[in-house]
């Protein structure tokens, strides 16, 4: 199985629809919203659903933790890991 980055990218890509980017397109470390990827916060809801469904994570949209862990992949690597540990 591939790393978790990885995973996350592929994620992001299935549940977004996003057929014109591959995993190796997504920069672990480049922003997923603004210049980065270019997500909206349509879009942050829909991951946030698909992290709920496969991680279990439950997130706070209002909260200022939650929109650093959509900072970018790596970020939200962090995030998984650590849900996955507590």
């Amino acid at each position: 199985m591939s790393n978790l980055a990885d995973e996350l990218k592929q994620m992001i890509i299935d549940v977004l629809a996003l057929e014109d980017i591959s995993v190796a397109d997504i920069d672990t470390d480049a922003p997923l919203f603004g210049d980065g990827l270019g997500l909206d916060s349509i879009d942050a809801l829909e991951l946030g659903l698909a992290l709920k469904k496969r991680y279990n994570i439950h997130l706070n949209a209002e909260s200022t933790e939650t929109k650093q862990y959509f900072k970018s992949i790596q970020s939200l690597v962090t995030l998984v890991e650590a849900q996955q540990t507590a």
